[in-house]
């Protein structure tokens, strides 16, 4: 069975306290928005993953929670992965490669530069920038998440909340 993984970045944040660190910075009312509208997309191709995995950064989290909400799946199973947070390719491979292969299809919810580049090096996408809540799904013709490495994986599909707009 194919290994399927959809990237998600973050909602669009909130700029506008400087008090707080980067780390703690929360969604603002656009990416509150954008989040359950990108889900509601999967949820409708029935694509929606057995696991959700997220940075624990306030942005990733609070997304990857509006998008566990819409696909009905309890907050309490979203996997918190610390090194998703400011990871570049290699800390998000090693996340990757250890998930459990009872779970077919996984989304994991992260930040850029690092998701831009993971999609570009896992598979044969040419994707110059994910766009805040953006969504990249690749498949892996593998039955084990630690077989994904460079160049394994196929783009089936890049979508994110302004694309509506562009037909």
């Amino acid at each position: 069975m194919a290994k399927q993984l959809l990237l998600v970045r973050h909602g669009k944040s909130e700029w506008g306290n400087s008090h707080l660190s980067d780390f703690d910075r929360p969604l603002n009312s656009r990416g509150l928005r954008n989040a359950p509208e990108m889900a509601t997309r999967i949820l409708h191709k029935d694509l929606v993953p057995q696991l959700v995995v997220s940075s624990p950064a306030l942005r990733a989290l609070t997304t990857a929670k509006n998008f566990a909400e819409v696909w009905n799946k309890p907050l309490s199973q979203i996997q918190e992965e610390t090194s998703i947070y400011e990871a570049n390719v290699t800390a998000l491979l090693k996340v990757v490669n250890k998930l459990s292969d009872k779970y077919e299809r996984v989304a994991l919810f992260g930040h850029n530069p690092g998701l831009t580049d993971f999609a570009n090096y896992l598979s044969n996408a040419n994707i110059y920038n994910v766009p805040t809540c953006g969504t990249v799904l690749m498949e892996f013709p593998f039955d084990k998440w630690e077989q994904l490495s460079h160049h394994t994986g196929n783009l089936l599909e890049f979508d994110y909340p302004k694309s509506a707009d562009e037909d």
